[in-house]
């Protein structure tokens, strides 16, 4: 199965929501993986946490990835 890249989030905590909520939605995401080191995420960039899927699911969880964050970012009213 080949995964792609749908998404960059560069808060891990928000990275960990949006994981949890593409598997409530039937999707399924890889687990992020950091530098190698324990604690040390993003060794090797900081483009923060990559949100990958398998290639079949990556349009239908992109429109909700993108959902999500926009929710997620909006100042609340």
């Amino acid at each position: 199965m080949d995964f792609i890249t749908i998404g960059q989030v560069r808060d891990d905590g928000v990275a960990r929501i949006i994981l949890v909520a593409l598997r409530a939605h039937g999707f399924h995401p890889l687990e992020p993986r950091d530098g190698g080191l324990p604690g040390v995420p993003n060794l090797f960039g900081s483009e923060g946490v990559g949100i990958e899927v398998p290639e079949e699911e990556a349009a239908d969880a992109t429109l909700l990835l993108g959902e999500l964050l926009k929710d997620m970012t909006q100042p609340d009213s």
